[in-house]
């Protein structure tokens, strides 16, 4: 199932390619049976990736406001081990973070060998969010970017470049990266938004800046096919996940973390000869009293 929404090169890619309606012949009324036998299998991987202590997971999560990037980490990550799971959610970069390049902060929030680490929203707002609203790249203090004007193709030429080599140098390290996209429709955005105005449960999600930048939909569109056709590599794949069916976008992303991590092959450390002898000695002292 995965191979459907699996990007490794991004010649040929475009977003008209992918319905955010699709559902691969799944049922709702079978989605959580499904789910949770999922997460029952990586529960399981996680397991090996830690004790082998040679692999970090790192997924990352990009998508317009109300794709559900929220709900499915919660539910795909629920049946996990937490000591193992580090999520970072990332708004707008601090005054310190601004004083050094767009990737640091996202390179001090790595996850360690073993571990699994969750970015909701990542390094590529710098190429997102900044390519449909420039000037927040003036805030960087960048030499030679006094202007609006000054930010052109090769700028962002250098961003995705910069990135690129990013992600080949960590998985060159053992990081596996998993990027996906939840890709929504704007029909269903609207019904999302429009549910969280009706019910007061609801309304803290809710702010008048989703719908301004709703004004931005199709900018939004092509920052993120840009972005996805420059950085999809074999190494580092997207994952376009449809996004209108919550139910079906948690079964596409926790399928894809459990093949991801059933190609790793890992296995748990083989003790020596001598730390084996141990053991046995330890288990007649045990027995033994």
């Amino acid at each position: 199932m995965i191979s459907k929404f699996r990007v490794n090169d991004g010649k040929t890619f475009s977003l008209k390619d992918f319905d955010p309606g699709y559902a691969d012949g799944f049922k709702k009324s079978d989605a959580k049976k499904v789910l949770t036998g999922l997460i029952e299998q990586t529960f399981d991987l996680q397991t090996e990736l830690y004790a082998a202590n040679r692999y970090a997971l790192l997924i990352i999560f990009q998508a317009m406001d109300a794709a559900g990037k929220d709900s499915a980490i919660a539910h795909t990550f629920s049946g996990l081990n937490p000591q193992g799971c580090q999520v970072y959610s990332f708004k707008q970069p601090s005054a310190e973070e601004y004083k050094h390049d767009f990737l640091w902060r996202h390179y001090r929030s790595l996850p360690e060998r073993g571990r699994i680490g969750i970015h909701n929203r990542s390094h590529y707002e710098n190429v997102l969010i900044t390519k449909v609203h420039p000037e927040l790249v003036l805030k960087e203090n960048l030499p030679g970017i006094d202007a609006v004007k000054h930010i052109d193709h090769q700028f962002w030429n250098k961003r995705y470049e910069s990135i690129r080599s990013f992600e080949d140098h960590l998985t060159s390290d053992g990081t596996v990266i998993i990027k996906f996209f939840l890709h929504l429709s704007k029909e269903e955005q609207k019904e999302r938004f429009l549910k969280r105005i009706d019910d007061p449960k609801k309304n803290w999600k809710f702010s008048a800046d989703d719908i301004e930048e709703r004004k931005y939909w199709d900018d939004y569109m092509d920052a993120y096919e840009k972005a996805i056709k420059e950085t999809a590599t074999k190494k580092c794949p997207w994952y376009v996940i449809p996004a209108d069916k919550k139910w079906f976008t948690r079964i596409a992303i926790s399928s894809t973390i459990l093949e991801t991590l059933k190609e790793l092959k890992l296995t748990y450390p083989a003790l020596s000869k001598e730390e084996k002898a141990k053991l046995d000695e330890s288990k007649k002292l045990l027995d033994g009293e």
